[in-house]
């Protein structure tokens, strides 16, 4: 398992993501049980795509990409036990089908989570700590490089957020904060960000997951 820290090397797709021209997709899901889902739809159907909430396993058919938001996550991961998500989200992770978490949505795509009371799917081979940089009160935004996106810098929004300790071959670590905290990675079809992109205007990491859903990068 490599550790990441500052000067760790970091493997990247370097073709500039571009918002407009996505074109439009059949459905994606985004998880509606707590956290930011409203923001995540908002953003999507800026996109010109269809998005709805989902709240039910029935409600996962036919999806083409699933947005798993920020929120809590000790409360996310046991409500998705409650309405009967756990498992056939992970069969769909399995199946490589494509899934994004931002902040929570992060810690639940993970293998490892430093706090026992969260149930990740281990979906993407990342070991992250919850409320990494410290409580509410030591939420910040910073300017990020996130080279798959291109130019100029992406505003991140950090609010209790986890970051990545360790990531395993075959996961491609897109951003880190200067002391060298993964908080951008992709396996696959999988997409985990340790922040908040919904909540600002920029749809470029929005845009990114499209193209994934695509087959295009």
């Amino acid at each position: 398992m490599k550790r990441l820290g500052p000067g760790a090397a970091i493997q990247i797709d370097v073709c500039t993501v571009m918002t407009k021209g996505v074109g439009r997709l059949k459905r994606i899901g985004v998880l509606a049980l707590q956290g930011a889902f409203v923001e995540h739809i908002a953003q999507l159907r800026r996109l010109d795509v269809e998005a709805f909430p989902v709240r039910l396993p029935r409600e996962l058919e036919g999806l083409d990409g699933l947005i798993i938001p920020g929120g809590e996550s000790t409360t996310i991961s046991r409500l998705m036990r409650e309405y009967g998500l756990m498992a056939p989200l992970r069969k769909l992770a399995e199946e490589g089908f494509p899934m994004l978490g931002t902040c929570a949505g992060m810690i639940l795509l993970a293998k490892q989570v430093s706090d026992i009371n969260v149930e990740p799917l281990g979906a993407m081979d990342i070991a992250v700590r919850r409320n990494a940089f410290g409580r509410q009160v030591d939420s910040f935004e910073t300017d990020i490089e996130i080279p798959v996106i291109g130019e100029p810098h992406f505003h991140a929004i950090f609010i209790r957020a986890p970051f990545i300790e360790s990531a395993r071959d075959g996961v491609q670590v897109l951003a880190q904060l200067p002391d060298g905290s993964g908080v951008a990675a992709r396996q696959g079809n999988m997409l985990a960000l340790a922040f908040h992109p919904e909540l600002t205007e920029d749809l470029r990491l929005h845009g990114y997951f499209l193209t994934i859903v695509r087959g295009e990068r």
